[in-house]
């Protein structure tokens, strides 16, 4: 009887089914395996990413062109005649300034997209793929520079418009904007630590709003710091918006500021070295 109930259970055991080579030559890629990609190729992946969601959500460029073009329409004509001669002759010192403001408040979005990835999961998934960790970081980053040209373009063309007339020339503006850029691309890192260690993308844009107020706002952007009391010139001069907004003036004036142009590298290298330090040390322990 024993023996008759083992041979049944023998007989009704499943059979282990082993794949030919063949079988598998047809679900497995053929040829060797794709070469690791580098890191600078990596990022700019990521950094197509990001251009992609532009694609398929254009509302997203609406910080980049309507919110410029209103920050110029309305400080030009509400300031304008009361702190010059006219809006216009008011336009060439102001011009530089808000497109400094305009660019700077933007990058504190590149936390809030982070942010929004993160609690959907997407950078988990990122995090599995065998190319360099920074990557998703840096690409993303890398699309957001895309967003700070086009607003400073969107600024310039609206000045232009109403009457600026930038002496430096061409050569001049390309300049500015490459130093707007630059230290965009630096201050972004503050926003890729916030967007990781905050719990929602709600908690980014008010600490991000907490900052970027008091260092637009209280800068040279709209008025010069010599007309404003004491205490407040010590805050302003130490402010790195105050010596990007004086670099940017200047270049675009046909001049140059050489110490304002140092102190804006050293704040853009100092935001890079701390923030992007802090940001992957916090990104590797997630």
């Amino acid at each position: 009887m024993s023996d008759t109930t083992t041979a049944t259970t023998a007989e009704r055991a499943p059979s282990v089914y082993v794949p030919s080579a063949e079988a598998l030559a047809t679900v497995l890629a053929p040829g060797a395996r794709p070469t690791r990609p580098s890191a600078l190729g990596a990022s700019l992946t990521f950094g197509w990413r990001a251009l992609l969601k532009i694609k398929h959500v254009p509302e997203q460029l609406f910080d980049v062109t309507a919110f410029p073009i209103i920050m110029v329409l309305m400080f030009t004509y509400l300031f304008g005649g009361a702190l010059a001669d006219s809006p216009r002759d008011y336009l060439q010192f102001f011009l530089p300034g808000i497109m400094v403001t305009s660019v700077v408040m933007i990058t504190m979005y590149t936390g809030v997209g982070l942010n929004t990835d993160i609690e959907k999961g997407i950078f988990d998934r990122f995090r599995t793929l065998p190319v360099w960790r920074p990557a998703a970081l840096v690409g993303m980053i890398f699309g957001d520079v895309l967003r700070y040209i086009l607003a400073a373009l969107v600024i310039l063309g609206v000045g232009l418009a109403l009457g600026f007339r930038p002496a430096g020339g061409v050569a001049g503006v390309a300049t500015g904007i490459g130093l707007l850029v630059v230290f965009s691309f630096a201050f972004s890192w503050v926003w890729t630590f916030f967007g990781l260690i905050l719990r929602s993308e709600k908690s980014v844009m008010g600490v991000s709003m907490m900052v970027l107020f008091p260092l637009t706002f209280l800068s040279n952007v709209f008025v010069e710091p010599t007309t404003m009391p004491g205490w407040l010139q010590a805050f302003v001069k130490v402010n790195p918006v105050t010596q990007l907004v004086a670099a940017v003036r200047a270049v675009m004036s046909g001049e140059t500021d050489p110490s304002a142009t140092m102190w804006l590298l050293v704040w853009s290298a100092g935001f890079v070295v701390v923030f992007g330090t802090l940001t992957m040390h916090r990104y590797n322990r997630r």
